[in-house]
């Protein structure tokens, strides 16, 4: 019997035998493409971008408590019932950020991407930064005490805080040491210790009363030198190497409980807590307030950074009134959303009385 079977074509036998070997161009086409896409998404998944993401980060009730611990405190002194919620807000910074985390970041609408070194320093981790906010959340807890404190008129002390290396006082004072007198004036205040120095000149001699920690109070004289020797301005009145800075001085104790929360933008609200803890009558009445702003023992609230995403994270904690430092008014008018009222703070006392106004159904400063 015949075999009547068609030769096969030598193309025919080439493909036959590649197909036989392994795959095809196809096939290979697809594997190649694969791997580029697996290699890419490898990639986009470790390789970090120079950008730290910013966002809402958590708020936080100053009139409550945290994990079982109430966050600000006052034991010795008598305290007043406090309604509704006092809330601080934050911003959430992270630096470890992938190029497709911030594709996703950047689709999301919620956080924004900021060139990482507007927050870090040359060569800082994100550890550093932390400890540098965590120092910066320490001082702004002081600060807002001794502003609460001073607002209600409660005494206050004046303290070193710190002593220019080498310097006049550096002779004499360590820092904590508590002030009594400078050249002759009665040192009650921070700003009283600038005072005594008017009118003074290098190479002068002026006498200080302090005490160190708890001993006895002594006097001791200094040599004023020149502010320019030791990195200053060109002032002409005589250089101690002094800064001096107001503490409560009270036989009761306040202390602010919260961790991990760094930064100086939470000292209006927890000055705030103190008042409203302190005195009668309730600041919020049941409503949800939020806010934000540094504050100095003075009582002057100074401008923060991401207010926008403050607005947002006070928004979403269910506020419906955000006091807004006056120099944030633009940037939170422009970002605010829907429903939360802007309320315009300068010091602390205008924060009081804005929230006495919205108790008592009057309006006070908007943006």
């Amino acid at each position: 019997m015949s075999d009547t079977s068609t030769p096969a074509r030598p193309a025919d036998v080439e493909r036959e035998t590649i197909a036989s070997r392994g795959l095809t161009r196809r096939g290979w086409t697809i594997v190649v493409s694969f791997a580029i896409a697996a290699v890419l998404g490898l990639l986009g998944s470790i390789v970090r971008v120079p950008y730290v993401s910013i966002g809402p980060g958590p708020t936080y009730d100053t009139l409550g408590s945290v994990d079982d611990q109430v966050v600000v405190q006052v034991e010795g002194e008598k305290t007043y019932p406090t309604s509704g919620e006092l809330r601080m807000t934050t911003v959430s910074i992270s630096d470890d950020v992938s190029l497709f985390g911030a594709l996703g970041l950047w689709v999301s609408g919620r956080n924004a991407l900021m060139p990482r070194e507007e927050y870090f320093g040359p060569g800082q981790t994100e550890d550093d930064l932390q400890r540098e906010n965590k120092k910066m959340f320490q001082d702004s807890q002081s600060d807002a005490e001794v502003a609460a404190l001073r607002y209600l008129d409660y005494p206050v002390k004046v303290v070193a805080q710190e002593i220019t290396r080498g310097a006049p006082a550096d002779e004499v004072l360590e820092p904590g040491d508590r002030l009594f007198e400078v050249n002759g004036r009665a040192i009650k205040v921070q700003e009283d210790v600038r005072e005594a120095l008017k009118g003074t000149k290098p190479g002068q001699r002026v006498e200080i009363t302090f005490q160190h920690g708890e001993a006895p109070k002594e006097t001791k004289s200094v040599e004023l030198g020149k502010a320019s020797d030791f990195g200053g301005d060109n002032r002409k009145e005589g250089f101690m190497g002094l800064l001096p800075i107001d503490r409560a001085d009270v036989d009761f104790q306040t202390t602010i409980h919260l961790e991990d929360v760094g930064g100086p933008s939470a000292g209006l609200i927890f000055a705030l807590a103190i008042v409203d803890k302190l005195t009668p009558g309730k600041l919020e009445d049941g409503k949800t307030v939020a806010g934000t702003g540094e504050i100095d023992v003075n009582g002057n609230i100074g401008v923060i950074g991401g207010i926008s995403f403050k607005l947002v994270a006070a928004h979403d904690a269910g506020a419906t009134t955000f006091l807004v430092p006056a120099g944030n008014c633009a940037e939170a008018k422009a970002n605010a959303p829907d429903g939360l009222r802007l309320v315009k703070v300068e010091t602390l006392a205008s924060a009081v009385r804005a929230l006495e106004d919205l108790d008592a159904g009057k309006n006070p400063p908007g943006c």
